[in-house]
């Protein structure tokens, strides 16, 4: 580990979060050197398997630079139709004895059409996904024409786009995974842009016959595929005293791993991003065993820093 990254862990979470991002958007990393190990899903080819979840680059400020770090490809957002401020800090948490983070950020961004300008701006090598979200000035009810307008203004940027109706730190989110209301969500952004690959991110909480219910969904509408999974409000083998909010990082990998086998063993032919534990270089091949097509980190760059994508390849 660098001096610089130690010293960015011992700052608060999300000011280290902040100077990272900026130091990654400046190129102030260099270029990390990787194997090539490219694939091809849904047809969009990618130098390797192991991308950046949404999250970390909300606002894509750093898309022009996440290649460097050896990336194969980035998720911006989660973003909103209407720019939010998120939950009072502090809301982004290191358990560093665990291997873990939890955070209550709130779908912090600065909102669709900023986004848009940015991609429209921006020049990536790799490809590049977005995560949509609901605005929590939306009404529940209302969520369709809110995930319909950000749907229809990104779409033209993106790589594929991914429904995120499982983060824990919006209120009622999670209530749009249920059938009808799931549906009521999706059917809008299939109709509106056909061509465009559309995934949905779906949380680690979930029992298998949901898990099931919301892959026959998918199936339905001609989704290409499913994220799997979103971060847990589940605390196992932590005890008391953990904050409140979404937990990533390696208390999470079982609960990721077990949603990822279930709907593998569907067999529905949906292409499935793993996300959720990613932690080395075992946590990553054992998505791939279990049907990821795709893989995701977020906690394991954190604590790894700029050479984990090569330690994750090595």
């Amino acid at each position: 580990m660098s001096l610089g990254h130690r010293l960015l862990l011992s700052l608060p979470p999300e000011t280290a979060h902040e100077i990272g991002l900026a130091a990654v958007s400046r190129g102030w990393l260099g270029t990390v050197t990787v194997p090539e190990r490219p694939v091809e899903s849904f047809g969009v080819r990618f130098r390797n398997p192991i991308g950046l979840a949404a999250g970390f680059d909300k606002n894509g400020v750093a898309i022009g630079h996440w290649h460097r770090l050896g990336f194969g490809f980035v998720e911006v957002g989660t973003v909103t139709r209407h720019a939010q401020v998120g939950n009072p800090r502090p809301r982004l948490f290191r358990l560093r004895e665990h291997g873990a983070l939890v955070n209550r950020m709130g779908f912090n961004n600065e909102g669709a059409d900023a986004l848009a300008r940015r991609l429209e701006g921006s020049a990536c090598p790799i490809p590049v996904g977005v995560n949509l979200g609901k605005s929590k000035v939306t009404a529940l009810e209302d969520a369709p024409s809110d995930y319909l307008y950000s749907f229809r203004l990104l779409a033209p940027f993106a790589s594929y786009v991914v429904v995120n109706v499982s983060s824990p730190n919006t209120p009622g989110l999670r209530d749009l995974q249920q059938t009808e209301a799931l549906r009521a969500v999706l059917s809008p952004l299939r109709e509106a842009k056909p061509e465009t690959p559309l995934f949905v991110k779906v949380a680690p909480d979930l029992e298998p016959a949901a898990l099931e219910e919301i892959a026959d969904v998918a199936v339905e509408l001609g989704l290409t595929g499913i994220v799997a999974t979103n971060t847990t409000l589940g605390r196992p083998g932590l005890g008391s005293g953990v904050p409140e909010g979404g937990l990533s990082g390696a208390p999470l990998r079982p609960l990721a791993d077990s949603a990822l086998e279930t709907l593998a063993r569907l067999g529905t032919g949906l292409v499935l991003i793993g996300s959720g534990g990613v932690m080395g270089r075992d946590d990553f091949h054992q998505k791939v065993r279990l049907g990821a097509s795709l893989v995701q980190v977020y906690t394991g760059f954190v604590y790894a820093g700029p050479t984990f994508v090569a330690s994750l390849l090595a």
